[in-house]
């Protein structure tokens, strides 16, 4: 508001898009907002819409006549913020129109993407400076993003021309947030479990592959649970249909490569399963983050196999950089394989996991946050040593031919149909680690394999072969393999409904009261075709719980209950509280 450049890094849920549409509304000129995605716009125009700001947005959804008519009301003053796709910036028509008209600021959204060291690059967003500087007057510029390393941070000021910037840095953490990470031995089961356990609750699964969501979601279609899926293979029809389904709360669950979700402003978002390890901290933070943005309790679960490596490199290898120098390539590459590294150690640690989260992103939290699922349970540490060399002996005996799966089902002597297919019992090793459970074997294998004793080979079947260097090292008498055992493996916290529509203030909700209002929220959001939490957010809901408001001047009180809102829907949900007291 008094004219500075700002840089503001604010965690996913912390109010960045306040912060730039309040001064949009205030200032005297346009706001013209650079976001990177269609339905982030898309989304934040509705919002703004439904509190009565004068708002619009310009992308490829859009005719080139609706793009003329959008164009010539904003020269007339019909909106205060305009949101634009970054490639938009440099078209013909559109460097016209912001030639003539009165820009007061320029706000870049998701601001990490215009550095290469960021997750989400967009060489469109290098052209946003030269976009500013043809201005007739030199707006000011408000950049925004929910994390960014020390690299990323210098790249947007340097990029973006910042003049002596504010930078604002809120801190990275979601303390509504519970961490886990789990080993399970069938990942496919915990998942159809974890869900079962959570029903009604609105959920994310995110897997690394298209092949991956289109397993899980038969899966859950198979036990009747009802879900949608989105990836890139399906076409844009399908994509549109899965995602209104979920924002609009007529499925619960969405399985998800991670195309799906920025800008997806769903507030009520109780949990988010990672089947896959994503490839950076970057991209696993912004999708868990995606849980819980109401401020609930909300859980973020990632379940990892040393498979998911192998994948996460195999995407990497084959990722697009055409555009690029054989030097930045390399570059990217290196970074790539060191956020890689960070990513297998927060799935390996046993230190806490929030801590681990924060660390990344530059800050310096507690040893313990007291709310992970690290930091709640206990952890055995044990000399596998043996076992270990018995690992090595039945890969050697296997001649690398087979997975995690078979190598311990042959050690602990496993007689299931498979194992008898590749004749377990012939071989010396078969039951040597009969007293071992699958799960703690898991462990060890997915240790000696960061620890270099054994590699990971293949690709869509991943098989477990020799490390040369490794099985030297291990044949050394002073060379011990500690693994530490979690107490329980499948250490998600699992957050019961009961527990989550507790308020923040710790006051409990009274169910049938929720439930009434929820039904109220669910049929106007029909009927106006909003996402039910444009209408009022779960936290609002609470709130209306515990305050019980009777007249128009107690529903003002209630969190998220501004003045369109209370004109709009204040006397429905009155009418919803009234009924509800009177039946009991």
């Amino acid at each position: 508001m008094s004219g500075h450049d700002v840089l503001a890094m604010m965690p996913t849920g912390a109010g960045k898009s306040i912060c730039y549409q309040v001064p949009a509304l205030i200032l005297p000129g346009i706001t013209l907002v650079i976001s990177p995605l269609i339905a982030l716009m898309q989304d934040q125009v509705q919002s703004l819409r439904e509190a009565g700001a004068p708002a619009a947005y310009i992308n490829s959804t859009l005719t080139e006549g609706q793009i003329r008519k959008a164009l010539s009301n904003a020269r007339e003053g019909a909106y205060k913020i305009i949101y634009v796709a970054p490639e938009r910036l440099q078209t013909e028509s559109f460097l016209r129109f912001a030639l003539q008209a009165d820009i007061s600021m320029v706000t870049v959204d998701e601001a990490h993407c215009i550095s290469q060291w960021g997750q989400d690059f967009r060489p469109s967003y290098l052209e946003i400076a030269s976009f500013t500087e043809q201005l007739r007057k030199r707006p000011v510029i408000s950049a925004f993003t929910a994390t960014a390393t020390d690299a990323v941070r210098e790249d947007m000021v340097q990029l973006l021309k910042l003049t002596d910037p504010e930078i604002l840095k809120m801190g990275a953490d979601r303390p509504n947030l519970f961490f886990s990470v789990c080993y399970p031995g069938n990942k496919l089961d915990f998942v159809l479990r974890y869900v079962r356990e959570h029903d009604g609750e609105s959920g994310l699964i995110y897997c690394a592959t298209r092949n991956g969501v289109n397993d899980v979601h038969e899966a859950l279609i198979r036990q009747g649970i009802a879900a949608v899926r989105y990836h890139a293979g399906l076409t844009t029809e399908e994509r549109q249909k899965s995602q209104s389904d979920f924002v609009y709360d007529r499925v619960s669950v969405c399985v998800a490569t991670n195309a799906f979700g920025m800008g997806i402003d769903k507030s009520n978002v109780r949990y988010v399963l990672h089947y896959n390890m994503p490839q950076n901290m970057e991209s696993y933070y912004q999708e868990a983050g995606r849980a819980g943005r109401d401020g609930e309790e909300s859980e973020c679960i990632l379940l990892y196999s040393y498979q998911d490596v192998k994948i996460a490199e195999t995407l990497l290898e084959h990722k697009e950089m055409s555009q690029l120098t054989p030097e930045e390539q390399e570059n990217i590459r290196m970074r790539d394989a060191e956020r890689l590294r960070a990513m297998r150690h927060y799935c390996r640690t046993t230190e806490c996991l929030r801590g681990s989260i924060l660390r990344y992103f530059g800050e310096h939290p507690p040893l313990r946050c007291g709310n992970c699922g690290n930091c709640l349970q206990k952890v055995e540490e044990r000399d596998m040593t043996d076992a270990a060399k018995w690992v090595l002996n039945c890969v050697t005996e296997t001649r690398g031919r087979y997975g995690a799966a078979i190598i311990s089902g042959i050690l602990t002597g496993g007689d299931t149909a498979r194992l008898e297919e590749v004749g377990a019992k012939k071989y010396r090793s078969y039951g040597k680690l009969r007293e071992e459970k699958q799960n703690v074997l898991r462990l060890l294998i997915d240790q000696m394999v960061e620890e270099g004793f054994l590699e990971v080979a293949g690709g869509d079947y991943p098989v477990l072969r020799l490390a040369e260097e490794g099985v030297k090292r291990l044949r050394k008498p002073d060379t011990r393999v500690v693994v530490r055992i979690p107490e329980r493996q499948n250490n998600a916290k699992m957050v019961s409904a009961e527990k989550y529509r507790a308020g923040s203030n710790g006051r409990e909700k009274e169910e049938g009261l929720f439930s009434a209002l929820r039904q109220e929220r669910l049929r106007l959001s029909r009927e106006r075709k909003i996402p039910p939490y444009m209408v009022f957010s779960d936290r609002t809901l609470v709130d209306m719980c515990v305050v019980r408001p009777h007249t128009r001047l107690e529903m003002r009180c209630v969190s998220g209950v501004g003045e369109k809102k209370m004109a709009e829907y204040g006397e429905i949900f009155l009418n919803v509280i009234r009924e509800y007291e009177k039946s009991q």
